[in-house]
């Protein structure tokens, strides 16, 4: 494939919107588990990190796409390029279900969920997966037949890595993986839906009887609507990109390399800017937490333009009124 400069630009902006919204909700989870101690928020710590490792890692595919063709980048140092992009994007992928299974343990065993997700287990999950994440991305390698015979730059994906690596993923990882999720969602639905008919049998029971109702908690539906939603992007970020690499495997001159890697390869990496997205609108505590961060900096932004009015000798009625802050609640973030 030759190197095109808007698809380098493209990936540049890509890229750089991953890494921003990536860190901005790795902040404000880490702040929260400051205050909190949450394991669960572990995991969703680690899946940000992930997404941010991968847009360093696609960050450096750039300068290939925008620089002369004349000057291709050497075949090693693309497939470790390459090897760090895919360990990265398997961190992302593992991570995801990682948070499928917690939120699935908490619905499924709610008494016992403390004593056998602690901080020991959770860290332990951490890091096998990342030792399993980095051994998929080194894979090829290892493995010749996972490696393209000739190389011609720039470097990509499909310049260094054969569609048998794709369809070894997709066989041995992929659509296991989206069965799995498949099997946690429905139980978790099943679970959710007997805990919703038995709290309107208590409600009933309670209006019958005159006695107290008590609220209801909604915390099932939301883990379950949670789990949809990261399983609902991961399959349509990626299954076209693996589906496509099948195809291309099982049909050598349809060359397919093109839409492949200009396409359906960004289609994939973009999955690691919704899940910041989907965890900055979707989970409550997240989002109480960059509204604080944006109040703070805000703060910190009059009182840097107070100081600035100050050394420069402006008038105290203006600096007052500038750097007045208007505190609002926002009933919507408790919803």
């Amino acid at each position: 494939m030759e190197s095109s400069f808007p698809f380098g630009v493209i990936l540049a902006i890509l890229a750089s919107l991953i890494i921003v919204a990536n860190a901005v909700v790795a902040m404000a989870v880490l702040l929260l588990i400051h205050k909190n101690d949450g394991v669960s928020l572990c995991f969703t710590l680690n899946l940000a990190v992930a997404d941010t490792l991968l847009g360093v890692a696609i960050s450096g595919l750039v300068t290939d796409q925008l620089s002369s063709p004349a000057q291709p980048t050497q075949k090693t140092l693309c497939t470790l390029r390459m090897a760090f992009v895919t360990s990265s994007a398997a961190a992302s992928v593992l991570t995801v279900m990682l948070i499928a299974f917690d939120r699935y343990l908490a619905i499924k065993q709610p008494l016992r969920y403390f004593q056998i997700m602690n901080g020991l287990v959770a860290g332990a999950c951490i890091a096998g997966l990342w030792l399993v994440s980095y051994l998929i991305g080194f894979l090829p390698l290892g493995v010749p037949i996972f490696q393209q015979t000739t190389y011609q730059g720039p470097c990509s994906f499909f310049a260094v890595f054969h569609p048998r690596f794709v369809l070894t993923l997709s066989c041995v990882g992929f659509f296991p993986a989206l069965l799995l999720f498949v099997f946690f969602y429905c139980d978790m639905l099943k679970i959710a839906s007997m805990h919703s008919q038995q709290i309107r049998k208590m409600e009933h029971t309670g209006a019958m009887a005159g006695a107290y109702r008590p609220p209801r908690t909604p915390s099932d539906f939301k883990a379950v609507c949670t789990v949809a939603i990261l399983i609902g992007s991961f399959t349509l970020s990626w299954t076209p990109f693996l589906i496509t690499g099948i195809v291309q495997v099982a049909c050598q001159e349809c060359h397919l390399y093109l839409v492949l890697e200009r396409y359906l390869w960004l289609l994939g990496v973009g999955n690691s800017l919704l899940n910041p997205l989907i965890y900055a609108y979707w989970q409550k505590e997240v989002r109480q937490q960059l509204y604080q961060m944006t109040l703070e900096v805000k703060k910190g932004l009059s009182s840097f333009l107070l100081l600035l009015f100050a050394r420069d000798g402006g008038p105290e009625g203006s600096m007052g009124s500038s750097c007045h802050i208007a505190t609002i609640s926002h009933p919507e973030l408790d919803d």
